[in-house]
């Protein structure tokens, strides 16, 4: 294929904007670095100082220097793991790396999805590109070329421990790039030789350790986690937002979120959330004779809210930490003339955080839901009508409203809730006890991202709920308005999903509301990078 044509194909590939690209090499990455590539918002581009080119090249050769002067170095010409003690004969050296990929080649459960995939290769490239891991420069083109040509390795979810990185989802990635398994490309399952034939790419012959370098690490576990902080960001803002609407849906006081309450207990993401609610609910009065003290739900949603909000700021330091990490084994120093053996490998500060947020998530699930639960209640919901209903009086018997959403999104919480023991507490001795503790960082990561989904199935449903509320309130009850963000917040939901007067299924609506939470567009929410994106790397 000729150049011109490639990049046609390239950009015909893309998702994201032309042109939009993400430099790695150069700088540390922020999440959202990340998240823009995993959308298809951007693609990569590889740094072009030549000197960083240079430093990728030689610790290849540094490496092949080493074996050539006799050295032993563990994975290269030893053995794996517990065989670290078996020595591989010269003749098979350049053999080892591809052995490597296909023993691992088993694993399980679902696939990852698209953007999972492109945050996965994102996250390896980044790592490798630190220049410790002994690969060429070859090897990080073809991993931009699987991100920049939108070429999927097919990554089964289940199989890493976690330590010694992520072996078996990312042998996949290593086998895409040598031309074996299958990819998605072009909305197709197709052989990955075969798609490298037609762009005019031959498949890479792994060199000694770019086998281990391309699996040994944290990047499924990484990748997954920096889309788990983008969509939590998301949820604690539209979660403040709920709480604002259902405090105006019920008749409830604005006064508990008053500044000074926050001052006195400066938990910054207690604050934060309690602002938001402010901003929603600016301007609106409190009126003699309305209830003295909200129910803990409405009352307490900022200190609820403002761990998960508190939590961002711990997780995102540690996911970027591991993100701009060399984090494979051994490492390569280049400079000293050295090669490291240790653990870099091992996942255990993704494995807490992910396990850390997904608690504080699944309570962003129990808030809105105990929310849900009091404006769907005519025992408690001030007068608005039993389940929300919006049907005219002669069918009000026989209409239930929101009565089965709210049963669905109590069976969604508890799932949530379910979920939220600890992975990393369940480590396992495998591999002939070599591998005898583990980070399970990737299961946490699993984990957390499938709380995060049944949280936003129960932010959907609340949402629809707290918008039919919300505009009941407005017509039984004289003197109630909006704010303007809240006004222009229940349109932009009845535009997905109109006012529910006689009794409709919801599904198609809820999945509608439930993507676009997912995707960020029902509110903008992820906090700013905790470094400008043009940051040198440390």
């Amino acid at each position: 294929m000729a150049e011109d044509d490639l990049t046609v194909h390239r950009a015909a590939s893309k998702t994201g904007p032309a042109g939009a690209t993400i430099d790695v090499g150069a700088r540390r990455l922020a999440i959202e670095d990340v998240a823009a590539i995993a959308c298809g918002r951007a693609g990569v581009a590889l740094n072009a100082d030549p000197e960083w080119r240079a430093h990728i090249e030689r610790g290849a050769a540094f490496l092949r220097e080493r074996l050539a002067a006799g050295a032993t170095v563990y994975g290269v010409n030893t053995g794996y793991g517990d065989a670290c003690v078996v020595n591989v004969p010269p003749e098979l050296v350049e053999a080892l790396p591809l052995q490597l990929t296909r023993y691992h080649g088993c694993g399980m459960g679902r696939l990852l999805d698209p953007a999972e995939t492109r945050a996965v290769i994102a996250a390896r490239l980044n790592s490798l590109a630190y220049g410790y891991s002994g690969v060429r420069f070859v090897l990080l083109e073809r991993l931009a070329d699987l991100v920049n040509f939108d070429i999927l390795p097919r990554i089964p979810a289940e199989g890493s421990v976690g330590a010694s990185g992520d072996l078996t989802p990312l042998s996949y990635v290593a086998a895409a790039l040598v031309g074996e398994r299958d990819v998605q490309f072009g909305g197709r399952v197709r052989p990955a030789a075969g798609v490298w034939a037609e762009l005019a790419r031959t498949p890479l012959t792994l060199a000694p350790k770019e086998g281990l370098a391309l699996m040994n690490g944290t990047a499924v576990m990484t990748g997954l986690a920096c889309l788990a902080f983008v969509r939590t960001a998301q949820l604690t803002r539209l979660a403040a937002r709920l709480t604002a609407l259902s405090t105006v849906a019920l008749d409830g006081r604005a006064a508990h979120f008053d500044a000074m309450i926050f001052d006195v207990k400066p938990h910054a993401g207690q604050a934060q959330a309690a602002a938001w609610i402010r901003e929603d609910l600016a301007g609106r009065q409190d009126a003699d004779g309305q209830r003295l003290q909200d129910r803990y739900s409405i009352r307490c949603a900022p200190h609820v809210i403002g761990v998960a909000q508190d939590a961002l700021s711990w997780v995102r330091r540690d996911v970027e930490n591991e993100l701009n990490s060399a984090n494979d084994n051994p490492l390569i120093d280049v400079d000293g003339e050295r090669v490291l053996h240790g653990g870099n490998f091992y996942g255990g500060h993704i494995a807490f955080a992910m396990d850390a947020l997904k608690t504080a998530v699944a309570n962003l699930a129990d808030l809105m839901d105990r929310q849900f639960a009091l404006i769907v209640d005519d025992k408690f919901n001030n007068g608005l009508p039993r389940n929300l209903s919006g049907a005219s009086v002669s069918r009000a018997p026989i209409s239930h409203g929101f009565k089965a959403v709210q049963i669905a999104a109590s069976a969604w919480t508890a799932e949530a809730l379910k979920l939220t023991m600890p992975a990393s507490v369940f480590s396992r001795s495998t591999e002939a006890h070599n591998q005898d503790k583990v980070s399970m960082g990737t299961i946490a990561a699993r984990d957390c991202l499938r709380v995060i989904e049944l949280t936003e199935q129960v932010a959907a449903a609340h949402t629809l709920a707290a918008v039919q509320a919300a505009r009941l309130r407005l017509a039984v009850t004289a003197g109630t308005s909006l704010t303007v963000p809240l006004g222009e917040f229940v349109e932009r939901v009845t535009a997905l999903s109109p006012f529910v007067g006689d009794d409709r299924p919801l599904e198609h609506d809820l999945r509608a509301l439930t993507h676009c939470i997912a995707e960020g567009g029902l509110i903008g929410a992820c906090p700013p990078a905790s470094a400008p994106n043009g940051a040198p790397r440390q």
